[in-house]
């Protein structure tokens, strides 16, 4: 069949593979036109990195050289360095040594000192356990009217004790209508004796104390009320006699909380003792009343002192103007008799008559003396 190409035909193939042949070689001829005109540039790029990378080396072998100088410098400093720090180091640790002896030694003292104070510490835990196991509560002791007394009794005892010389007191005394007062303290007149009474109404306390509301509140403020005004009514006609104790008595309450309470929600009650002239007193207060009383007992009693000083002293010099007196009497006395002798002498004299005297009895004229 004619105008078809046969492929099968070695002449036909043969000239295939030959134009293909001369087609690679125009394309890699044409590369190769085209890398001349590309390695162009690149040569003498390359040509200025042959002489970047010189230049680079000479400054690398200045750098080592650099470095080297460097790395001496630096071996010879960090040789000083760590010399110093040796020695600063064994300074340290010398130091380090005295400063642990001297902590230990203090240590050691101190964990003795603070054995010592926990042995003290076991101790009064020990006795305080043993006081709390042996005393009663003070809610027992005080809800009995008789234990109550004692209780108060001990108490104002302890507080004058401490406040009063001995001789200034008495507890339980007996004064002349037969009632006892749980302590006379002596004064000086004035004021005199003044009698302190320990017992106190502490039912209405504890209801009060105890109430759980208004109603309850009301009537044990009532009930307080009562008992307070009939214990300074009892006060005030017991212990107060007319020229044997002073004009006023003290109701020593053995509670400050009851005489808190006494001051802050019942002031009538206060100033209704004022008018009684009984003075309510706590344990504070009676203390400051009683070294009061001492201060002043003891002014009396430097004053007295003084008088008495005084007295003696008037009592000498009125000895002596008696025997100034005595001596005057026994001077005009004399003075009178001599005054008597001459006037009888004068009156003899006066009645003498000179003309009966002889020439003989005249008695001889003494020559002047020269």
């Amino acid at each position: 069949m004619t105008g078809q190409i046969d492929l099968t035909d070695p002449l036909v193939l043969g000239g295939i593979a030959a134009a293909l042949v001369l087609l690679i070689l125009l394309l890699v001829l044409n590369a190769a036109l085209k890398a001349a005109r590309v390695v162009q540039p690149l040569h003498w790029q390359m040509t200025q990195l042959g002489q970047r990378v010189q230049s680079l080396s000479d400054g690398q072998q200045h750098l080592a050289g650099g470095l080297h100088h460097v790395s001496e410098a630096q071996a010879k400093a960090q040789g000083q360095m760590i010399q110093m720090v040796e020695q600063r180091l064994a300074e340290v640790a010398e130091l380090m040594s005295e400063s642990l002896q001297g902590n230990a030694v203090r240590t050691a003292r101190s964990l003795g000192d603070l054995h010592a104070r926990l042995e003290a510490i076991d101790k009064a835990q020990a006795n305080i356990e043993k006081l709390s196991g042996n005393v009663l509560s003070l809610q027992d002791i005080l809800s009995n009217k008789q234990t109550r007394g004692a209780f108060g009794e001990i108490q104002l005892h302890d507080i004058v004790q401490r406040a009063l010389p001995s001789d200034a007191y008495t507890m339980q005394a007996t004064l002349s209508n037969g009632k006892r007062a749980d302590c006379l303290v002596h004064l000086p007149k004035p004021p005199g004796a003044i009698a302190i009474d320990a017992k106190f109404p502490l039912e209405a306390y504890e209801a009060l104390r105890n109430a759980s509301n208004d109603a309850e509140t009301a009537e044990a403020r009532r009930q307080m009320r009562t008992a307070l005004r009939h214990h300074i009514r009892a006060i005030s006609e017991r212990y107060i006699l007319h020229g044997e104790t002073a004009d006023g008595a003290l109701m020593f309450l053995p509670s400050e909380a009851v005489y808190a309470e006494l001051h802050a929600n019942f002031p009538e009650i206060v100033r209704e003792g004022f008018t009684a002239r009984v003075w309510i007193v706590s344990p504070t207060t009676c203390m400051a009343t009683l070294n009061t009383m001492r201060e002043q007992a003891g002014a009396i009693r430097r004053e007295l002192g003084e008088l008495y000083k005084d007295i003696e002293r008037l009592g000498v010099r009125v000895e002596n103007l008696d025997r100034h007196f005595a001596q005057a009497a026994k001077d005009v006395s004399e003075i009178r008799i001599s005054a008597d002798k001459a006037g009888r002498r004068a009156r003899r004299l006066d009645n003498f008559d000179f003309e009966e005297l002889s020439p003989d009895a005249a008695a001889p004229v003494l020559p002047d003396k020269v």
